[in-house]
C-alpha cells in the first residue's frame, strides 16, 4: 500500500506569517540588512523543515494489531504496530484515534514498537474509533504531518459489568454446581459454601469447616435469567455481563434465557454470548 504524508497549517503557523509580513514591512520601510538576514534565515527554516517532517513520518508503517473487550464505561485499548524502515529515528510522534492521543518515545531506526491507544465508550452496542493516525509537528511546529493508518475501525462495546457477584447468586442456589454422592470428609470454609453444607459440630470446637462430597456428575448449568436479574435491562444487561465474565474466569458452564432465546456457553463462545447482550 502506498503511504501518503499529509500535512495542516496549525494555528502557529498564522502567527509566523504575521510576524515576517511584519517584518518584511520593517525591512521594507527603513531597509535594515539585519531584517532581511532574519527573513532568510526564516524562509530557509521554512524550506528545509517540509523534507525533515515528511522524512520523519513519511518512514514509519503501522497497522492495527489487536483491540481488547471494550466495555461501557471501563474502556480499553487497541494495540498497533509501528515500524521505522529508515536509517535514522523518528522523533515527536502522536498516535491520534478516537479522540484519544498517544504519545509515542523516540522510534530507533528498522525497529518496531507497539502502542496502545486508550478507547472509551460511553455505550453498548456498536463503536466506531474513527480512522487513526499518525502525527507530528516536527521539526518546527508549523506544519502539522498525518500518515494515515487505516479506515475506521468498527468495534461491539459490552455492557458495563456490575451488580451482584457470582458468589452470592451461588450462595441463594440449593445446588449450585452438580450432584452431592459420596461424603469426603470436612475442608475450611471459604465463603462461598451454602450455610446449609457448614458442618456446626466444628463451630462449636472453634473450627469453621463444611461438608466436602465427591461430585461426580456435573448435571446441573448455572440458569440465569434475564427477566430476573434486574429491575430494567440496562441493569439487567449489565448484571448478566457480570456473571458470564465471573463463569469465564471459574470455568462454570452456564445458560442465559433471554426473551426470545436461550444463550448456551456450551454452545456458543463467550464472545457470541456478550456481544448479543452488547446489541440486544
Amino acid at each position: 500500500m502506498r503511504k501518503r504524508v499529509r500535512q495542516r497549517a496549525t494555528r502557529f503557523s498564522l502567527l509566523v506569517v504575521v510576524l515576517l509580513f511584519g517584518l518584511f514591512l520593517e525591512a521594507y520601510m527603513h531597509n535594515f540588512n539585519l531584517v532581511y538576514i532574519t527573513l532568510f534565515f526564516v524562509f530557509a527554516s521554512a524550506f528545509a523543515a517540509g523534507p525533515l517532517g515528511l522524512r520523519n513520518l513519511g518512514c514509519l508503517e503501522a497497522e492495527q494489531s489487536g483491540c481488547e473487550r471494550l466495555f461501557a464505561r471501563r474502556g480499553g485499548t487497541c494495540h498497533f504496530k509501528i515500524r521505522n524502515t529508515s536509517a535514522l529515528g523518528a522523533w515527536a510522534v502522536e498516535l491520534h484515534g478516537a479522540g484519544s492521543v498517544k504519545p509515542l518515545p523516540e522510534i530507533p531506526p528498522h525497529t518496531t514498537v507497539t502502542a496502545a491507544l486508550p478507547l472509551a465508550p460511553e455505550r453498548r452496542g456498536r463503536f466506531e474509533a474513527g480512522p487513526c493516525t499518525l502525527q507530528s509537528l516536527f521539526p518546527l511546529s508549523t506544519v502539522r504531518f498525518v500518515l494515515d493508518i487505516g479506515k475506521s475501525c468498527e468495534r461491539i462495546v459490552f455492557p458495563e459489568p456490575k451488580g451482584e457477584p457470582l458468589r452470592s447468586f451461588l450462595l441463594r442456589q440449593r445446588s449450585p454446581f452438580g450432584d452431592e454422592t459420596d461424603f469426603e470428609g470436612l475442608r475450611s470454609y471459604s465463603g462461598a459454601e451454602s450455610p446449609s453444607r457448614i458442618h456446626w459440630p466444628s463451630v462449636a470446637r472453634g473450627e469453621l469447616a463444611v461438608k466436602n462430597f465427591d461430585r461426580e456428575r456435573q448435571t446441573e448449568t448455572l440458569r440465569f435469567e434475564f427477566l430476573r436479574s434486574g429491575r430494567d435491562d440496562e441493569s439487567r444487561l449489565s448484571q448478566l455481563t457480570l456473571w458470564a465474565l465471573e463463569c469465564e474466569a471459574a470455568r462454570l458452564p452456564f445458560t442465559i434465557v433471554m426473551p426470545r432465546k436461550v444463550l448456551d456457553s456450551k454452545k456458543e463462545g463467550i464472545n457470541a454470548i456478550l456481544t448479543t447482550l452488547a446489541l440486544y
